[in-house]
């Protein structure tokens, strides 16, 4: 008798669903925690900030602690190893290579060239445009000095020309833009994107540049108060024709990115950097996550999706 109720009880319990269940059920993974540090670029700080505040309420052991202060700064923290990843918002040099630099892309955006909202030719700059070499020769030669230039008009007024005076991808890929460097570029130096925007939206004769959300207002979508993006005269010929309208908002522009209607250089993939490939499984598990997961905060924060290729590229970086 006690043979045939054990033998019924063994086929019982290979045979209970529940029972079976919790014995196949997978040994859950150990919980997250630890401190991430971030520092660099101004153009992905908006970005990796929401990274950070969605990975944490997923993972509320882990702390993420992030300063802004230019790609610059963002690349010597992670290089010296201050830091465990740099936000750099351009292309990571030879030189930077052959110090270590390990560099994975997470999200795009572009430069923009703003001017202030009461510029006393607004209208004309706006339905005309400006193009590259007269932007060069703002930046660059320094030869064209008054707005009346720009449009070819008797205007008088002097073009007061803003750079940044920290080491920033902004100012890198602008200059780029002209085949020239950052330290090439002419202009009064200001330190951080939300301080440029602000000498700009200060002087009504001033021009200068910014990341995309640093030029746009997050919730509305259009330009910040005080300022206005200048569209640029992609084909030259001295009109903002339709296919290149698309600055009256941040979607607009973030489509015309995406699209490839607005040039590359300015328009440049944002990068985070360590020293090494990271050997610290967290910083590798948010990296990840952001490149999976995190990728549907791209669009509402104001940036471009990397494509599907690019996103499988990058993933393998972390194998």
């Amino acid at each position: 008798m006690k043979k045939i109720l054990w033998c019924m009880l063994t086929i019982g319990l290979l045979f209970c669903p529940t029972i079976r269940n919790i014995q196949a059920a997978p040994k859950q993974e150990k919980e997250l925690k630890g401190t991430i540090t971030i520092s660099g670029a101004w153009a992905l700080y908006p970005m990796v900030v929401k990274w950070a505040e969605e990975f944490q309420k997923i993972h509320p052991k882990v702390k993420i602690d992030i300063g802004a202060g230019g790609a610059g700064k963002g690349i010597a923290d992670a290089l010296a190893q201050v830091v465990d990843l740099g936000m750099v918002s351009r292309d990571i040099s030879p030189a930077e290579i052959e110090k270590g630099a390990w560099w994975i892309a997470v999200t795009k955006d572009a430069v923009v060239p703003t001017i202030n909202g009461n510029n006393p030719i607004l209208n004309d700059l706006l339905a005309k445009g400006v193009k590259k070499e007269v932007l060069s020769d703002m930046w660059v030669t320094g030869n064209i000095k008054t707005w009346g230039e720009v449009v070819g008009k008797d205007v008088p007024n002097s073009i007061n020309v803003y750079t940044r005076s920290d080491a920033c991808g902004a100012a890198q890929v602008w200059a780029e833009f002209f085949g020239k460097k950052q330290e090439d570029l002419l202009g009064v130096g200001v330190y951080g994107d939300p301080g440029l925007a602000e000498a700009v939206r200060k002087d009504t004769l001033g021009i200068g540049f910014n990341n995309i959300n640093y030029a746009y207002d997050a919730h509305t979508k259009k330009p910040i108060e005080g300022i206005r993006v200048l569209p640029l005269d992609i084909n030259g010929n001295g009109k903002i024709d339709t296919d290149e309208d698309f600055y009256k908002t941040s979607d607009e522009i973030l489509n015309a990115i995406a699209t490839d209607r607005y040039p590359s250089p300015p328009a440049r993939n944002l990068n985070l950097v360590s020293k090494g490939k990271p050997e610290n499984k967290l910083v590798i598990e948010f990296i990840r996550w952001a490149l999976t997961d995190g990728q549907k905060y791209v669009p509402e924060s104001g940036y471009i999706n990397l494509t599907e290729s690019k996103l499988k590229e990058e993933l393998n970086k972390l194998k």
